[in-house]
């Protein structure tokens, strides 16, 4: 299913019946990332948003902006379209910025958010590390390696099918765009709109993220900053929904059990 907003044309999926649950993924991946979790949730009694962000999987090319209010308005929009009064966000990677600022411009949409392994905190990048991403997102191949080590105790079965996907999806130059145009963007944070968040809220982050320094002690300072609460996945790394989809249920679903 596709929905139009200004500047492009964003696609989704929907399964289940229940109360609202939006599954939005991180840049460079598609809402397959939450192929494993869905089934979960759908049979935990929920109504299963999966999304593709701006520029990627099987939304439009060509978007003029790719920041994290950009990605929080895609959000807004579809919550809009499906007329949905309350619902919960799951946000990984990138994303997690992008649910944030959906919380924050429209509360009375969001009864919840669930930040999975989310870039959430300013940080300052150095030169090197701009020229890493540079690299990074030069070479389709590169970023389907990078991916699958970021599964570094539990690779799914169809990881490879999974990788392959991506790989294809950013021989596309307009798809590499996009996610260069996220990987740099020096826009507002998502820090800058947590004041604005009144809704309750989940922090999810695997033990062996290797995009965070100390992946336990930047979860508690997200949770910190959103009252929230913050879970642990063992072992995983930064897709804990397709690494342990089990163990993120176990966190996730007492969570909307409490908001719903």
């Amino acid at each position: 299913m596709f929905i139009d907003v200004p500047g492009g044309r964003l696609a989704y999926d929907l399964h289940g019946e229940g109360p609202l649950v939006v599954c939005v993924p991180g840049l460079g991946d598609t809402r397959d990332a939450y192929r494993s979790l869905r089934p979960i949730l759908v049979e935990a009694g929920y109504r299963v948003v999966t999304m593709d962000l701006r520029g990627h999987g099987e939304s439009s090319a060509g978007w003029s902006d790719y920041s994290q209010p950009a990605v929080g308005d895609d959000i807004v929009a579809l919550l809009e379209h499906l007329d949905a009064p309350a619902a919960v966000l799951l946000g990984n990677s990138y994303a997690g910025g992008g649910v944030i600022h959906a919380a924050a411009d429209a509360p009375e949409r969001v009864a919840g958010i669930v930040a999975i392994d989310g870039f959430i905190r300013t940080v300052a990048v150095s030169p090197a590390d701009r020229a890493r991403v540079r690299l990074l997102v030069s070479s389709p191949w590169l970023w389907g390696a990078y991916y699958a080590l970021s599964h570094p105790s539990a690779k799914p079965a169809d990881l490879g099918e999974h990788r392959a996907r991506l790989v294809s999806m950013l021989r596309d130059p307009r798809r590499r765009a996009a996610m260069r145009g996220m990987l740099l963007d020096h826009g507002p944070q998502a820090e800058e709109a947590i004041p604005q968040v009144r809704c309750l809220s989940l922090v999810l982050m695997g033990a062996k993220d290797p995009y965070f320094p100390d992946p336990a002690v930047e979860a508690r300072a997200q949770a910190s900053l959103l009252r929230g609460q913050a879970v642990m996945i063992d072992d995983a790394g930064h897709y804990p929904m397709s690494e342990f989809p089990g163990r993120t249920a176990q966190a996730v679903l007492p969570f909307l059990k409490n908001v719903f």
